[in-house]
């Protein structure tokens, strides 16, 4: 994890509309932009956690949120020449079973380490230093609730 204040880089004070500088989030990186789904690492399959599968949100702005299995996590990222960087990262510390507690050790040494990412197809894979590889999947959009069609307007007074 980056433990300094410098997220966006020297060139950051781009102005409205201008391109967005490489190596900066939002630059040459639209394609991290999104949430995607923390679907494997090393190639076995990430257990769900308590809410589902852990997914990670990549904002243009430089911030990522996300479900790690347990707890949910932000922070901020960079991607800079191919080199994923993110923190520093604060999470909620909620315990949880062991099968989730391991998927979201998984995750969070993903945020720790960072590591060179690549897309393939529709996927993302993060190599971190130590050797470990991460595939990302895009995160389905979340199914909107029907309507109630017997629900009349709700009038707070």
């Amino acid at each position: 994890m980056r433990d300094d204040d410098d997220t966006h880089g020297d060139d950051a004070e781009a102005a409205p509309g201008d391109p967005t500088p490489d190596g900066v989030a939002g630059g040459d990186v639209d394609w991290l932009h999104g949430t995607w789904r923390v679907a494997e690492v090393d190639d076995a399959a990430l257990a769900d956690g308590l809410q589902g599968p852990p997914r990670l949100t990549f904002e243009g702005d430089g911030q990522v949120y996300g479900y790690a299995g347990v707890n949910h996590v932000r922070g901020t990222w960079r991607l800079t020449e191919g080199r994923l960087e993110v923190g520093p990262v604060v999470q909620t510390m909620m315990a949880g079973p062991p099968e989730a507690t391991a998927t979201e050790q998984a995750v969070t040494a993903l945020l720790e380490e960072g590591g060179s990412a690549e897309r393939t197809g529709a996927e993302v894979r993060v190599r971190t230093p130590s050797g470990r590889v991460f595939r990302l999947t895009p995160a389905p959009e979340p199914d909107a609730p029907e309507p109630d069609p017997t629900a009349g307007p709700h009038v707070l007074g």
